[in-house]
């Protein structure tokens, strides 16, 4: 039940921003930012699934991309669990988008979300078990997490703190720092709550707390070497949002 922010300039020659949080079984292992996939995906850096070495988010800054993926609700029923049934897993799904393939029509998978990020634009890909869509962000600020992009109606995270987000859309340089802070407020709520975007999901049903958040900005006009800067902030306690900074990956 991971929580994606991010914002589509009015310009494409504007830059992309995007602001993800992390919720996984903390049994499950895994690797912070770093170039796990030197042979099969040279260039590209990520967060690693160790048991299935794919990505739960992944970027490949020569080519100004970033792709980041989340669990969807089934179309019916509650969704499989990851590995079951003969699933493959998800995480290769982040590691083609930033190379450029999209999932086929009929994926392979368990149910996702999965957000793709280029220079000047981002795209959602969806897949509930029955059909598969892609939607074009339009300009302005999203939210996203197990439902519909912007879907206010049936998660109670996206309607308190979407308008909260959107309030901070075309900041300048300050921008980071505010998105930051703002997250900072959303975790003045029980990690059990469910407007909560730092989560212990295991009262919903789920094994997952988040793990980590990352920042980003990928396009023409980010700061820095190259088109991109990716920030990741490791919580030291599961579902604990400590105020610990954000370091750089990217």
């Amino acid at each position: 039940m991971c929580t994606v922010v991010v914002e589509v300039p009015e310009s494409p020659a504007g830059a992309v921003r995007l602001l993800a949080v992390r919720d996984e079984d903390p049994g499950r292992a895994w690797d912070a930012p770093g170039e796990w996939w030197p042979d099969l995906h040279p260039g590209v850096i990520g967060v690693r699934d160790r048991r299935a070495n794919g990505a739960w988010l992944a970027a490949r800054p020569a080519d100004g991309r970033l792709a980041v993926i989340l669990n969807r609700a089934e179309a019916t029923g509650p969704g499989h669990p990851q590995g079951s049934n003969g699933l493959v897993s998800r995480g290769g799904l982040v590691l083609d988008a930033v190379g450029g393939r999209e999932p086929g029509d009929r994926p392979e998978t368990a149910s996702f979300n999965l957000v793709s990020v280029d220079p000047g634009g981002a795209t959602v890909t969806s897949w509930d078990g029955e059909t598969l869509g892609r939607e074009r962000l339009e300009p302005g600020v999203h939210m996203l997490a197990h439902h519909d992009v912007d879907d206010a109606d049936r998660t109670p995270r996206i309607a308190t703190w979407l308008p909260e987000f959107r309030a901070l859309a075309g900041l300048g340089g300050e921008w980071r720092e505010e998105w930051i802070a703002l997250l900072a407020r959303t975790a003045r709520l029980p990690a059990g709550d469910d407007r909560a975007i730092i989560r212990d999901n295991r009262g919903h049903g789920y094994p997952t707390l988040s793990l980590l958040a990352c920042i980003a900005e990928i396009g023409a006009d980010t700061p820095g070497v190259g088109a991109m800067r990716l920030d990741t902030a490791v919580l030291e306690t599961p579902a604990l949002w400590s105020g610990r900074g954000f370091e750089r990956s990217i």
